[in-house]
């Protein structure tokens, strides 16, 4: 059996985890009405040895639910929806956090209600295009630019949010600020052309996040806190900058004097983005000396060395855990992960390739 600083507890706030393996947030569209159900419940129940999970993207308004049968966490048949979710967990000595994401640009009106807009820093339309269920792949549209009251009215969703979440029984919950949604699109000077306080500057484009990540500490506490973060990110059409290693040492410092729990760094190199550079994950880390979580593309024994070598507190791992939902006791006992991951359910309806991944078989043990 083996032993590692990876899989010893930790201490993130007032949480004791009980291995430092999280798992990352990952959309999965098994939320038909947008509503969280027991299939979910199950899904990640099988997957709570992990000392963290992190939801899928959640929204928190009828404006951020961009995707095909992603979950909300705006409405009370939400919370109670989630609240199997949460119960499945904590009854197997997991925690949770509830990831919060508004999809902004990255949306089309056929994934939406019928009053739903689709908002963003500016009417930039994203290339690309997303999937829906009644009439497949969309272009995306070009988004409504917020106004100042658009802005004040989505920054209180974020935090009526964040208070369903902790009802709804969470531990915390993760501002999405990567991967190109609606907080990263402020953040970047190709989304965002605004020339009021939101715009221009690193320190206006900055506002909105910062802002958010304020409503929601003053509504649930700091400690509950925690933000994913992707520099150097291209997912979602967010083009490379000049000012990126700028902005994300100006934000590391402002959220390092905001004391919120973590930030959770993705690289998605391995599948084929630009990698995220070395020395921008080291000015984060020593800017914000509070948890790090560091994800993408990991095996054990490179986690193992992130978190003994002092680069990470917290390693995330994603489609691992999709096809072995005992990643935690296979890492410990030294067992083979699971192979034949079928990449054609990931955003599928229904159990298949999401509730059916087998553990390890019980007879080789």
């Amino acid at each position: 059996m083996k032993t590692t600083k990876l899989l010893s507890p930790y201490t993130l706030g007032s949480i004791v985890l009980r291995n430092r393996i999280v798992m990352a947030p990952m959309t999965r569209s098994r939320a038909p009405g947008n509503i969280p159900n027991d299939l979910m419940a199950t899904y990640y129940g099988q997957r709570s040895t992990a000392g963290l999970i992190v939801t899928e993207g959640t929204s928190p308004s009828p404006n951020g639910l961009g995707y095909s049968r992603i979950p909300g966490i705006f409405t009370s048949e939400q919370v109670e929806g989630w609240k199997k979710t949460t119960e499945a967990v904590h009854t197997r000595g997991g925690r949770i956090f509830v990831q919060l994401m508004h999809t902004g640009r990255i949306s089309h009106p056929a994934n939406m209600s019928e009053h739903a807009v689709i908002f963003a820093p500016s009417a930039k339309k994203a290339l690309g295009q997303i999937w829906t269920d009644t009439l497949g792949q969309q272009d995306f549209p070009v988004p409504t630019a917020m106004s100042p009251l658009d802005i004040g009215k989505t920054r209180e969703e974020y935090v009526t949010a964040a208070a369903n979440g902790i009802k709804a029984n969470f531990d915390g919950v993760e501002l999405h600020g990567a991967n190109g949604y609606l907080l990263e699109q402020f953040l970047s000077p190709m989304s965002n052309v605004r020339v009021d306080e939101y715009g221009g500057s690193i320190e206006n484009r900055c506002r909105f996040l910062l802002e958010v990540v304020d409503g929601v500490v003053a509504a649930i506490g700091k400690e509950r806190v925690g933000i994913r973060l992707s520099p150097y990110g291209v997912a979602s059409d967010m083009p490379l900058y000049p000012e990126i290693d700028a902005t994300y040492a100006y934000l590391a410092r402002q959220l390092h004097t905001r004391e919120i729990l973590y930030i959770h760094v993705v690289d998605h190199s391995s599948m084929g983005a630009p990698q995220v550079p070395a020395a921008i994950k080291k000015t984060i880390r020593t800017s914000f000396q509070r948890t790090i979580i560091l994800s993408g593309g990991f095996s054990m024994d490179s986690a193992a060395a992130a978190v003994r070598n002092g680069q990470a507190d917290l390693i995330a791992f994603g489609r691992p855990f999709i096809i072995n939902p005992d990643l935690v006791e296979r890492f410990t006992r030294g067992w083979d992960l699971a192979k034949g991951l079928d990449m054609a359910t990931f955003y599928s309806p229904g159990e298949k390739g999401y509730v059916d991944y087998p553990a390890h078989a019980a007879d080789v043990r």
